[in-house]
């Protein structure tokens, strides 16, 4: 069950309240795409940074281990050691970025593996069963990501196959006797009436929850953000809205003022075993060499790990000496940041402020 708690404008406060537990939104859902966190970062540690939801990925659990493994061990949940809820990507997005690696049909989606190269087939109904047997919370209908540029042709008649996918997810789900929460996706590139008119479709069927796909795939910022503003009004207020694999934190401000609740992105976690971490005051990079004798943490205001008890100068030293601690203590922090992101926005929506910590956030992040 979804409800919403507080409002300001288009910015909405919610509680999901799932088999797995409850998620407060809005909500960063940090990506576990093989059931782990790249960056040596546990399930344990997750809690500690205030992850409410593990995302992770149909196709790579597909291809490894294996979902009948994960099953037999229990599901996600036990099998990560991970106690909160789960999301599944459908292995959609697979379909946008395996490129040659693909063949697309009207029954699904003829893969090779990255791993080994062996002929591997995915369609709505062999989705829903993978994502079934791994025991997510929520499920995300499989559908096709469409390039960008594509032309509006293309675009038409790949919204119009995702349509037909969602039916098959729709009724596989029913046959599978699931009680998993599903997610239907609004495609349709940068195109508003395409758009508009397919999350026109998809709201008739009546989902427990409804994502936007296809953006942050080569459109400007600007771009994204239009299209937020003429889709979203047009999905239900009183269900969870998703926008999937977004983004920066200035990304994550501007889409929760335009109505979106739930997010999922590799950033912090990919940046941070780069040594670019997050702070209240902007982002900055521990190769950098004016860190080497910088005895402050990371960020004087966080409360993560790595701030706690470490020192720019030392990361700096491990990255130099090619330790993977360097990795561990900078993913863990930028993954603390976006929860406490998160948690901080909350609390803006809450006491009605939202607008005016918006404006502050991005101003010091530019400064």
């Amino acid at each position: 069950m979804y409800s919403i708690l507080s409002t300001q404008n288009q910015a909405k406060r919610g509680r999901l309240v799932t088999p797995h537990g409850i998620i407060e939104t809005p909500v960063f859902m940090n990506v576990a795409t093989l059931a782990a966190i790249k960056g040596a970062v546990s399930s344990r540690d997750l809690r500690d940074v205030g992850c409410q939801v593990a995302l992770c990925n149909t196709y790579h659990l597909h291809l490894r281990p294996g979902e009948e493994i994960v099953r037999s061990l229990g599901g996600l949940g036990p099998f990560m050691a991970w106690e909160g809820p789960t999301l599944t990507d459908s292995g959609g997005f697979q379909v946008f970025s395996l490129g040659a690696l693909r063949k697309i049909k009207e029954e699904g989606v003829y893969f090779s593996s990255h791993i080994d190269g062996r002929k591997i087939f995915m369609g709505p109904e062999e989705s829903m069963s993978i994502q079934s047997a791994l025991g997510a919370t929520i499920v995300m209908a499989f559908d096709e990501c469409p390039p960008h540029p594509a032309s509006r042709e293309y675009v038409q008649d790949s919204v119009d196959r995702t349509t037909r996918w969602l039916n098959r997810c729709i009724d596989h789900m029913k046959i599978l006797g699931s009680n998993q929460l599903l997610f239907g996706i609004n495609q349709g590139g940068v195109y508003e009436d395409i758009r508009i008119e397919h999350a026109k479709t998809i709201v008739e069927m009546d989902l427990p929850g409804y994502a936007i796909g296809g953006l942050a795939v080569g459109e400007t910022h600007g771009e994204m953000y239009r299209i937020l503003e003429c889709v979203v009004p047009h999905l239900p207020q009183n269900k969870p809205t998703y926008l999937m694999g977004v983004g920066t934190p200035e990304n994550l401000l501007e889409a929760v003022a335009r109505g979106i609740d739930f997010f999922d992105c590799v950033l912090p976690a990919r940046n941070g075993r780069h040594g670019h971490v997050y702070t209240s005051r902007g982002k900055i990079n521990l190769h950098n060499a004016c860190h080497k004798l910088d005895n402050e943490p990371i960020d004087p205001d966080c409360g993560c790990p790595a701030c706690k008890d470490f020192s720019r100068a030392y990361i700096w030293h491990l990255f130099k000496a090619k330790e993977m601690l360097a990795m561990r203590l900078c993913v863990l922090h930028n993954l603390y940041f976006y929860n406490k992101l998160m948690a901080d926005i909350r609390l803006a929506i809450d006491e009605s402020r939202f607008d005016t910590f918006k404006t502050e956030s991005l101003s010091r992040w530019a400064r």
